[in-house]
């Protein structure tokens, strides 16, 4: 049986880091990853370009997260100058402070990691099924401390199982779908491909401001996924046991820069001075082109007819549609779920080591952490961060 004084388990963003910051003060690492390769899932980030992280000053990107004072120290320990600095190569910073290699590949961030980990002996298609309480991994492997970063559900492709949950007695939240596009009961492929920009997207007392994208199975883009967090959160379900029975709807308002009677009195004055004006042409002031059709189709107004021949009640209809135009939701796509919501319960873990509060030496960081972030580089924000902070804290005499 081989001994280390640190095992790392997770070859992901957070489990590289964590090898990488451990190793800098142990000569006795082991990164034990399930596939033959490192860093799956960060390839896929970002589209492949890697959105490496969020470039906000700390104060405001902690403001970002509902667990922001359990992140604090670990943002502060390992900041993303810290980050940046760990490769020979440029980054770009994009809209909303979202920031990519100046390569716009992911590759290249996995490389520059990979370069890190030049300590660490790394273990290949080594699927861990369990781990004993003194720290022996599959019977082959005996380990002082061992940091846990095996990720959520999503992309099970990567090497994420919900049975990864199971190898420590570590107290869980539920474990929940995050940042997913949604399924919707209308079939939309007809508009498959429609991007409606800078939309607000309201369910029940949550809202989010951004682009929604029509797929053949329903709703995704940033709006859209950044509200999912809150619908899944507000369904009673755990993964861990059943899958989530979603049954609700969602209201999309179409002029977010309109009031309803500022809608109502234009159309009113607009449908005097553009009577000859058909329907479907004058709205192509306030909607893109490709989902007009759809839209008068769906609340029933035939986009021939002329402004002036418009009646009240079907100007009512106009603006209350516009303003709120509603899907029923199935289900989330799972498959494209970015995040998971849930996992290990917070309240058990030291936010200045991340070590467990229950089982000494024992760490963990990323995903597999009760604590996730909107999209645009939050999350891998996280992972980096957290992942630091485990394995120094683990490496210290």
């Amino acid at each position: 049986m081989k001994e280390y004084d640190i095992a790392v388990i997770g070859g992901g963003p957070a489990g590289m880091m964590a090898a990488i910051a451990a190793s800098r003060n142990s000569s006795s690492v082991i990164l034990l990853e399930k596939n033959p390769s490192l860093g799956r899932k960060l390839l896929l980030t970002g589209g492949g370009r890697c959105n490496i992280t969020n470039n906000k000053p700390i104060k405001q990107l902690l403001n970002s997260f509902n667990n922001k004072n359990f992140l604090k120290h670990s943002f502060y320990t390992f900041t993303n100058e810290d980050l940046f600095s760990l490769f020979d190569f440029e980054f770009i910073q994009e809209d909303n402070n979202r920031v990519f290699p100046k390569s716009e590949k992911s590759g290249d961030v996995l490389d520059g990691l990979i370069k890190k980990l030049d300590k660490v002996v790394i273990s290949y298609n080594f699927d861990v099924k369990s781990i004993t309480e003194d720290f022996i991994i599959n019977d082959k492997i005996k380990a002082d401390k061992i940091i846990i970063a095996t990720g959520g559900v999503t992309y099970p492709q990567t090497g994420c199982s919900i049975k990864n949950y199971s190898l420590t007695s570590q107290p869980l939240t539920d474990i929940k779908y995050g940042l997913s596009p949604l399924i919707t009961e209308m079939d939309l492929s007809d508009i498959a491909g429609v991007t409606l920009s800078d939309v607000v997207i309201s369910y029940k007392k949550s809202r989010a401001r951004g682009n929604v994208l029509f797929s053949h199975v329903g709703l995704t883009g940033p709006g859209i996924i950044n509200l999912s967090n809150e619908i899944s959160e507000g369904i009673s379900y755990n993964l861990l046991e059943n899958d989530p029975e979603v049954d609700l709807e969602i209201a999309i308002d179409l002029c977010p820069e309109y009031g309803r009677e500022d809608l109502f009195d234009r159309f009113t004055s607009d449908f005097q001075s553009k009577g000859k004006t058909m329907l479907k042409n004058y709205l192509k002031l306030f909607l893109t082109n490709s989902f007009i059709d759809f839209f008068l189709c769906e609340i029933n107004l035939d986009g021939e007819t002329q402004l002036s021949r418009i009646n009240k009640k079907s100007k009512n209809r106009l603006v209350e549609n516009l303003k709120r135009f509603s899907f029923k939701i199935m289900g989330f796509n799972d498959n494209l779920a970015k995040v998971t919501v849930g996992g290990v319960d917070l309240k058990y873990i030291n936010p200045k080591t991340m070590e467990s509060t229950l089982t000494r030496n024992l760490y963990f960081a990323g995903e597999v952490l009760d604590v996730h972030g909107p999209t645009g580089g939050y999350n891998l924000k996280i992972a980096f961060s957290t992942g630091y902070l485990a394995g120094l804290s683990a490496s210290e005499k």
